[in-house]
């Protein structure tokens, strides 16, 4: 199943071109009471309602997936989880660059560790990434994005797959600069999710999906999850090392080579295998 959230909070479920309204469904998620429980509460149901929501979309004529306005279809993560420098073609470009390595000596990916970008950052691809420092560089960064659906803590690497609700397309925006990473890619609008979620069940393996994204036509990043440096799986289960992973938490889980500068005006179109695709738009910030 693919599901969405579109225009003002709607939510819809994808089929082929068109989104069906089940918008009903909020009515059986559970009630809550401050002090508000951790997580996304749609992803956290999505199993038991997940029948239901199909039920729904088939009494819905649904529209055109070209009229609505995506948002992210997580609207509760309680964090966003990065891998820095998952591919090792980007490894290298980051290692000769000066912009992006701002002279500090390359390490591993087990010698950085993740890293976090701040919720507020969340928005989906409808929403356009503004452009806050239009002074410094702001690049693009293509990732497939990995949803948790289970509350959980300390999985193993056999049994990581089995706390995913699914998968969605990521941009993990950053602008340049000497600051430390998490800040960098934290602005708002900077960490994109969507156009929908894909049910973990419709990916046969995450570990093996091509995907593209152009700027104004031109192909900027193109490669498969294959090359990722460290799968989805170990992503997974070293995340849970450290921290308590909750229903809507999203891992973005690495960009390849090719990363570059965007500006107001531009147009970044993503296409990823198995997911679909979104166009996300870049402007100034207000």
């Amino acid at each position: 199943m693919k599901y969405c959230r579109y225009d003002e909070g709607c939510i819809g479920v994808v089929r082929d071109d068109r989104v069906h309204d089940v918008s009903a469904i909020v009515n059986e998620l559970p009630a809550i009471r401050y002090p508000f429980p951790k997580g996304d509460s749609l992803v956290a149901n999505l199993a038991s309602l997940r029948d239901q929501m199909e039920r729904l979309a088939d009494t819905s004529e649904g529209r055109p997936v070209s009229e609505v306005r995506f948002l992210s279809p997580v609207a509760n993560p309680t964090k966003i989880i990065g891998t820095p420098a998952n591919y090792e073609a980007h490894a290298a470009e980051a290692r000769a660059d000066a912009e992006i390595n701002v002279g500090k000596s390359p390490r591993t990916i087990e010698q950085q560790g993740l890293f976090l970008k701040a919720t507020s950052a969340l928005i989906g691809p409808s929403e356009g990434v503004a452009v806050r420092f239009p002074d410094r560089r702001t690049d693009h960064e293509a990732e497939l994005g990995l949803v948790i659906g289970k509350t959980t803590s300390g999985i193993s690497y056999e049994n990581a797959l089995d706390v995913v609700a699914g998968y969605a397309i990521a941009l993990d925006m950053v602008v340049r600069g000497p600051e430390d990473r998490s800040f960098r890619k934290s602005v708002d609008t900077y960490a994109v999710l969507g156009p929908w979620l894909v049910t973990a069940d419709e990916i046969f393996d995450p570990d093996s999906l091509n995907f593209t994204l152009t700027v104004n036509g031109e192909i900027r990043q193109q490669s498969n999850t294959a090359n990722m440096i460290i799968d989805v799986k170990r992503q997974i289960s070293w995340a849970t090392e450290f921290y308590t992973l909750h229903p809507g938490d999203i891992i973005m889980t690495g960009t390849c080579e090719g990363v570059s500068r965007v500006e107001p005006g531009d147009k970044m179109h993503l296409e990823f295998e198995s997911i679909g695709s979104m166009d996300v738009p870049i402007r100034a910030a207000d």
